[in-house]
């Protein structure tokens, strides 16, 4: 199963503003009409009940939602980029990687149908019109549409079954889940026959649950070791647990300990999920002349167990009976929220003055604020100098360049662009 993946999501850059004048025929009035560019489409993860793992994310790493129109004359903006709408299954986590490797929670996608914005598209740039003023009538200047976010993050898809089978290796709990549902797991004599979860629906009477089998746990399976660890993280969702016990094995009780200690040391939650013991292979003759032995072991422990033999199918539809009467009786109960880390809010800094440095005779200005100015322009001309040093002027950056002894001929940078002063 492929259920986690990192990819690169581009939202799409905002469509560039136009430098365009009226020019027609018997109009006497004219005057610049550039239209502005359309936004940038952004970038939407959203779960479909349809949707069962994240496989189409395995060859394609790279997403891009559609760029912006640029804008036209007559005040004609530009299209609106299409948003991009990842598919994923109900149940999907959406993680942002952080420039340190670290994870950040974005949303839990539970049930179908819900989305989460993970990169925003790019504003469009202005057409001419916005820049018209009682000092210039007649802007020869447009800026760029903005860049849409970027962004890496991680899917980890998490299974939604009402019921988890859970065991040590061969207890089993493919053979559980192949006798109780239509499911067809793969069958063998060998540890680790089960290399993924797989679901399977179970009916009883009129009503139907969904049954997973988590593939075996070993000991220190909550350390990476064996498979367990890689699909543990499936059991986060199931509301109960039938778990499986070999009646071959020398120590019954020892099986089921090891196994919930290793869910607990994944996650404390697991264990406090209702189970189920039922001990399996009771058709076998060494297993029926312990079943006494057995049954005293697990009432010293002062665990009920069922007895079953999923190879036969004798005691299965008690056992899912069972199952579905404890699902119903958890179902009248709150449910005990899966406890996620929470999303971190990154306020961004309050804008500060410009600070200007000088570096090999040239000034430099960093501002975010002006920064983010000089990126809708191209080239450094006239119109554009002139623009800049009215913005400049009102963020304090002409005083500070003052302050910092330019002069007339200096070098200015800010941003991508250098002009002379």
């Amino acid at each position: 199963m492929f259920d986690r993946t990192e990819i690169l999501v581009k939202a799409g850059d905002g469509g560039d503003g136009v430098v365009s004048f009226r020019h027609e025929k018997y109009v006497p009035f004219g005057g610049p009409d550039g239209g502005d560019g359309g936004n940038g489409g952004n970038v939407v993860v959203m779960s479909f009940p349809e949707i069962s793992n994240l496989v189409k994310f395995r060859y394609k790493s790279l997403h891009r939602a559609v760029k912006g129109g640029n804008g036209r004359g007559k005040k004609m903006h530009g299209k609106e980029g299409a948003d991009l709408v990842l598919r994923v299954p109900a149940g999907t986590i959406v993680w942002e990687i952080m420039p340190d490797d670290t994870k950040t929670l974005v949303k839990d996608l539970a049930t179908a149908g819900e989305e989460v914005v993970v990169a925003l598209g790019g504003r469009g740039g202005w057409g001419n019109t916005h820049f018209v003023s009682s000092v210039n009538q007649v802007p020869r200047l447009a800026r760029k549409g903005e860049a849409g976010e970027e962004r890496r993050i991680m899917l980890e898809m998490r299974l939604i079954a009402d019921v988890g089978i859970i065991g040590r290796p061969n207890a089993g709990k493919s053979s559980l889940l192949a006798a109780a549902s239509a499911a067809k797991p793969k069958i063998a004599n060998y540890a680790f026959t089960t290399l993924e979860p797989v679901l399977g629906v179970v009916t009883v009477g009129q009503d139907t649950f969904v049954m997973a089998e988590i593939p075996g746990l070993i000991e220190g399976a909550h350390l990476g070791r064996g498979l367990g660890y890689e699909f543990l993280r499936h059991a986060m969702r199931t509301k109960i647990f039938i778990h499986m016990i070999d009646g071959t094995s020398g120590s019954p009780v020892e099986d089921i300990q090891q196994t919930n200690n290793e869910m607990g040391q994944f996650d404390p939650l697991l264990a406090q999920k209702p189970q189920i013991v039922a001990i399996n292979k009771c058709d076998l003759t060494e297993v029926k002349s312990a079943l006494a032995g057995i049954k005293q072991e697990f009432h010293s422990a002062g665990i009920s167990v069922s007895f079953v033999s999923a190879a036969t199918g004798e005691g299965v539809g008690e056992l899912m009976a069972q199952a579905k009467k404890l699902l119903d009786r958890e179902a009248e109960k709150p449910i005990a929220a899966e406890v996620l880390p929470q999303k971190v809010f990154r306020p961004k800094p309050r804008k500060g003055p410009p600070v200007v440095s000088k570096q090999d005779g040239t000034f430099i200005i960093e501002s975010p604020e002006l920064e983010n100015t000089v990126a809708g322009f191209e080239a450094a001309d006239a119109a554009v100098i002139q623009y800049l040093r009215g913005r400049f002027d009102r963020a304090g950056a002409t005083k500070a360049l003052t302050k910092a002894g330019i002069r007339p001929g200096d070098i200015v940078r800010c941003g991508h662009l250098q002009w002379e002063w």
